[in-house]
């Protein structure tokens, strides 16, 4: 072969190999990144730090005891609490009780250890205990209360954090979904995170305050959330929009997803937000 041929050869095929080759390289070097970024992403969603709350619920044998113990969450846990740097808490009453009506309690708490050093901090609290003397110091045969239920849960991972609604006129309806089994429950938690059974309340109008799974507490397994609402009318047609919507019906028609495989019980409360409440 001519020389000159062949180094025009030479020159012409090493040009084809140099474009051919950074081409293939750059687009698996694009899919790597974008693999990469995907798996960052799931991590990301996995790692998202999940609240925990404390739900707790006082039970009243008098209108005294009531109103002392409010007294005591306006005055005395609640400022102490955001002193501790716990906001959001909730205090609810019954909405149209029957008989003498309880107060509900919510505590966000950013880790278990949060939960776990509250009690040392409010003891250590000169202001609280000042302000919550009469509470703290009720006597034997006059109590504040005559008993406190509660319950410890986890933050669902699609909803980590508590999301308080707008301070205007609402009503709370607080559900807990019993299971027949551990594993049910999980699935249940399943249909709310990854199948998008929350996504579907958002989008219906449902303002979400918090999912959470009962770690410790009554009747487990089992799952609480709470909804709010502007007042019963729009409760009745959000929860209408809801069974109507189509992404809802795809969900709830999957076979592994059907209340009989996963729910043994549901209880519903409706709930009212105090006037010192910050949910």
């Amino acid at each position: 072969m001519d020389r000159r041929k062949f180094v025009k050869s030479t020159l012409f095929m090493g040009s084809v190999i140099g474009g051919v080759i950074p081409l293939k390289n750059s687009v698996a070097f694009m899919e790597n990144e974008k693999d990469k970024k995907h798996e960052k992403d799931t991590m990301q969603e996995k790692n998202k730090k999940q609240q925990w709350y404390e739900l707790r619920t006082y039970i009243f044998a008098s209108d005294a005891q009531r109103q002392l113990t409010g007294a005591y969450l306006e005055q005395s846990a609640l400022p102490a609490l955001n002193r501790a740097g716990i906001g959001n808490v909730g205090v609810f009453s019954e909405w149209q009780p029957q008989g003498m009506g309880k107060l509900f309690l919510l505590i966000p708490f950013d880790s278990i250890e949060s939960f776990a050093a509250i009690n040392g901090k409010l003891a250590h609290d000169a202001a609280y205990l000042k302000a919550g003397e009469a509470y703290l110091s009720a006597p034997p045969d006059n109590p504040a209360y005559e008993r406190i239920e509660s319950s410890l849960l986890r933050a669902f991972l699609h909803m980590p954090l508590i999301e308080a609604p707008e301070k205007k006129e609402r009503l709370f309806e607080l559900r807990c979904y019993e299971s027949p089994s551990e594993a049910a429950g999980q699935k249940k938690i399943e249909m709310f995170n990854e199948a998008g059974e929350i996504d579907v309340f958002k989008k219906i109008g449902a303002k979400p305050v918090f999912f959470g799974e009962t770690i410790i507490g009554e009747h487990r397994p089992n799952l609480t959330y709470m909804l709010c609402f502007d007042n019963m009318e729009a409760h009745d047609a959000r929860w209408k929009a809801f069974g109507s919507d189509p992404e809802w019906k795809k969900i709830s028609a999957m076979p592994e997803y059907s209340d009989a495989r996963l729910i043994s019980k549901i209880t519903r409360t409706f709930l009212a937000p105090t006037g010192y409440s910050q949910v």
